[in-house]
């Protein structure tokens, strides 16, 4: 039992290392901000970056087989939810972490954390963004190649991580999904402050979206390293959430002060091509469509005829 416990353990330390890099190594503002992250970390300054701007009318249409989501039906046994100073993370402490795999990804990922960007208004905060078109919260399910065995391991190769990319919109009404994250917000306003929650909602109720549409792209980490080993999956379909379960992330502390805006401007494509995988779902609502008009036209020029 004490084993299987140091090896959930190891891995959390190993990617709260990694995405809080240490307080003031890196920020959002000033001689902290993006624009100065290549200063000491060279990746971040390569043609393969992330985010991007997802324009529509540029990208390739292309049927991948279906995602296999192993285990996003089930509730989580045990999380911990932390406040780094640059964003709010969750990662697993106790259970089988969920894997994906097919779509365009040729290997099987396991689930390592997941972690949100945000803005000071609901007019911006998303990292990606479709057709210039910001939004006001995008949720990061980081996932690792099983492969490698580790996540670090991962971070040495181009196919070593995927990036699950959830955009949010906002709603009349709070989705009741977010209860218990919502809890966990509070208790974690201050830095390196955290919270751990047993029997957590699973990952399908998390999102709660058709997950059928989604744009895929070869990018990077949004943040240092900026490792170039990330297979963004970027789904089409948005969360809904109330405008008060967006401003509570606002409230969170980095060293600053309130964490009001934590997302990186989109990067330049350069090189690369941008892959749409259309919903079957939709293809199947629109196919229905053209068969029910093609059985009214045939039914009209039959009792025509008659």
């Amino acid at each position: 039992m004490l084993q299987c416990h140091n090896v959930l353990v190891l891995p959390f330390l190993v990617v709260f290392s990694i995405f809080s890099c240490n307080g003031q190594d890196f920020g959002y503002d000033g001689s902290e901000g993006p624009i100065h992250w290549g200063e000491k970390y060279q990746q971040c300054v390569g043609k393969h970056q992330s985010p991007i701007d997802i324009e529509s009318q540029n990208v390739i249409e292309k049927s991948f087989p279906p995602i296999v989501y192993d285990g996003f039906d089930q509730n989580l046994e045990q999380v911990n939810v932390t406040n780094n100073g640059h964003t709010v993370m969750l990662s697993i402490t106790k259970g089988e972490p969920p894997t994906v795999s097919g779509g365009p990804l040729s290997g099987t990922y396991a689930f390592t954390q997941l972690h949100f960007h945000w803005g000071q208004n609901d007019s911006l905060g998303s990292e990606n963004q479709i057709n210039h078109q910001s939004f006001p919260l995008e949720l990061h399910v980081v996932l690792y190649n099983i492969q490698y065995e580790t996540f670090k391991n991962a971070l040495d190769y181009e196919d070593g991580l995927v990036v699950l990319s959830f955009l949010y919109s906002v709603s009349h009404t709070s989705n009741s999904k977010y209860n218990q994250f919502e809890e966990a917000l509070d208790a974690v306003r201050d830095i390196l402050a955290s919270k751990e929650i047993d029997n957590f909602v699973s990952l399908d109720d998390f999102v709660g979206i058709d997950r059928g549409a989604y744009f895929t792209y070869a990018g990077s980490l949004t943040t240092p390293p900026c490792s170039e080993v990330v297979t963004w999956i970027e789904y089409q379909n948005t969360i809904p959430v109330s405008r008060e379960q967006i401003h509570n992330f606002r409230l969170l502390y980095s060293h600053e002060g309130h964490l009001t805006h934590n997302f990186r401007p989109v990067q330049e494509l350069h090189d690369r091509s941008i892959y749409f995988n259309r919903s079957d779902s939709v293809y199947s609502q629109n196919l229905n469509t053209v068969w029910a008009l093609v059985i009214v036209f045939l039914c009209d020029k039959i009792f025509n005829i008659i």
